[in-house]
């Protein structure tokens, strides 16, 4: 690939903020849900640093555990009835409620769910006059408030009675980060987030990638919002190699950035001129993204219409090289540079049903599935919707082999969704419709598996005599397979769809918790090329085909891209499409 980083990443800090140090003896105010104990202090006399220094934190491990501090702290008696223990758990939870502390946190949390700043900043300093002890979740409520008041003005940059919040915002937010560290308060990720989202406030990219640092000095993971603040706060100054060294910093982490941190790095390579670096990112966002929003859009446009874009790129190339770059990736793309001359031409633009471009005529291709990583997406399924159907007993969909003693598939059916479409009740007439007309387009011209929950095949509509007749035929057909009592059905038709490479008939967008649960990229790219959707009118219901080309960018053999947009759909309007193009040499495709 041509965009491997040759960023190197320092250990060192760009800075030394002496804010906190943490001494042998640390208060810690342990409470939350079911907790036995309402407030302890505990010490710790053999804290030890985790290096030399002398601005480190310090750490144990039975902090970060207040499970193993709390039964230490409060064992349980054998002697003591469940009653009693549920009595006494309950009486301490009041306590708690009605103490000083229980009071304030109580009253920060309104204010963090109103975002009222000025309230939060008056409990917090009569609770300091009062002597209140501060723990961690109090000070995070108050920094995080701070924060997000100095954040507004980042963005807004409105002025007036906002300007005057957001700057009290970031004053005190310090004072309070400081006082954190003066009352060896123990920081965690959402403390050194705010304090970089502060950082950002004050257009000090620097500092708030500091704070990354210190995460990690720490040992406190970050996650994406942590970074944000460092990598935007570069983008916007332009800092392009101190963007990268954030980036590549992420990546080190562990952390995948997603559609707004490629977009700003996109647009920042554009700006700056950094052609190599624009080719990345459009292919990292072919690989997270897919589909981009109109704001990563503009930004891809703005990029070609450059006069950086015309200049970019080679006159000559391998073709073989090239031709060897798709067959290695699947397809879609080659990864061997730009390629070609010139100005662009760059439009908006539809692509017809076979995957045409009605811009510049260039066929789109329909990019290749590893069989490998369907079969372990398969198995990654399973294992999951194992450990969320227990009561369902999802394991018996498998052990049994009712998939392997009654298949193999051409479609599956999510019986439910098909059977509601434009429907009050459900109807057991047009999931038959479906089923009849998925078997004639069928290369084997056998019924499809229809999934549906017990319930479904069970009273109601399912004892009138027709559709009882029609239930027992897709049974005797080994056709439908219903799922058990206290299910979800969905997990049943995905399983199979993809156990069976087969299609999977369903209105279903897969957006819902459930499919995010999957978290991989490989999911949408199977529903991509397998999904049927549907749409009914008077004239019965009408089968939309999965596209014979992938909604994917697109880089092809002669230098043109094409970047699909969130913009349309595919059934009820066409998606709409960044079609960027450059004649090119004569000569350009002779082989070296």
């Amino acid at each position: 690939m041509l965009f491997a980083s040759s960023i190197t990443v320092t250990p060192s800090l760009t800075r030394n903020h002496s804010l906190f140090t943490f001494f042998t003896k640390i208060p810690l105010l342990l409470f939350g849900h079911g907790s036995h104990v309402h407030r302890h202090l505990i010490h710790y006399p053999s804290l030890k640093p985790l290096n030399r220094d002398s601005n480190s934190f310090f750490v144990n491990k039975s902090i970060r555990h207040c499970s193993t501090a709390v039964c230490a702290i409060a064992p349980t008696h054998e002697s003591s009835t469940t009653t009693k223990a549920a009595v006494s758990n309950k009486s301490k939870r009041k306590a708690f409620r009605e103490s000083p502390e229980g009071v304030l946190r109580h009253k920060l949390d309104m204010c963090s769910k109103h975002g009222d700043l000025a309230e939060a900043l008056r409990l917090y300093d009569d609770a300091r006059s009062k002597a209140i002890p501060l723990n961690q979740h109090i000070y995070n409520v108050l920094l995080y408030l701070c924060s997000s008041s100095s954040q507004s003005k980042v963005e807004s940059k409105s002025g007036g009675n906002d300007d005057e919040r957001s700057n009290l915002g970031l004053r005190r937010g310090l004072e309070i980060f400081q006082q954190m560290g003066i009352d060896k308060i123990a920081p965690n990720e959402a403390t050194f987030t705010s304090v970089a989202r502060l950082a950002a406030a004050v257009e000090d990219p620097d500092m708030a990638f500091d704070m990354v640092k210190r995460m990690m000095s720490c040992h406190i993971p970050p996650r994406l919002r942590s970074y944000g603040p460092a990598l935007f706060g570069f983008c916007e100054k332009r800092e392009a190699d101190k963007a990268y060294e954030v980036d590549a910093h992420m990546a080190s982490s562990g952390v995948s950035p997603e559609e707004p941190e490629l977009a700003a790095l996109l647009g920042l390579s554009a700006d700056v001129a950094r052609g190599d670096r624009v080719y990345e990112m459009l292919h990292r966002l072919r690989t997270t993204v897919r589909q981009v929003s109109e704001l990563t859009a503009e930004t891809v446009e703005r990029w070609f219409n450059s006069d950086a874009a015309a200049d970019v790129g080679k006159e000559k190339w391998n073709v073989n090289n090239v031709k060897e770059g798709i067959a290695k990736g699947g397809g879609g793309w080659h990864g061997q540079g730009w390629l070609g001359k010139g100005k662009w031409k760059v439009e908006r633009t539809e692509m017809d049903k076979t995957g045409v471009c009605r811009t510049c005529g260039e066929k789109l291709v329909s990019i290749d599935i590893d069989p490998l990583e369907t079969q372990n997406f398969a198995t990654s399924l399973s294992s999951l919707a194992c450990k969320k159907e227990v009561k369902a007993d999802f394991n018996g969909f498998q052990v049994q082999e009712w998939l392997r003693r009654h298949g193999p598939y051409d479609a599956v059916i999510d019986g439910a969704n098909v059977g509601l479409i434009n429907q009050h009740d459900f109807s057991f007439f047009q999931l038959n419709s479906i089923v009849n007309e998925m078997r004639e387009v069928s290369p084997s011209k056998r019924l499809p598996l229809i999934i549906l929950h017990h319930r479904r095949v069970n009273g109601g509509s399912a004892e009138n005599p027709r559709n009882k007749k029609l239930i027992q035929s897709w049974k005797k057909s080994g056709a439908l397979y219903a799922t058990p009592a206290g299910s979800n059905d969905d997990w049943y038709w995905l399983y199979a769809a993809v156990s069976c490479k087969c299609l999977l008939v369903t209105n279903d967008e897969m957006r819902d918790h459930l499919f995010q649960l999957l978290g991989t990229s490989f999911f949408p790219r199977w529903k991509e090329k397998h999904q049927v959707r549907l749409t009914v009118s008077r004239r019965g219901p009408t089968l939309h085909m999965p596209p014979p080309y992938s909604i994917v960018i697109q880089e092809s053999e002669r230098g043109s891209w094409h970047v699909p947009t969130v913009t349309g759909d595919d059934i009820e309007t066409p998606r709409k499409w960044v079609c960027a193009t450059r004649a090119p040499p004569s000569d350009a495709l002779s082989s070296q």
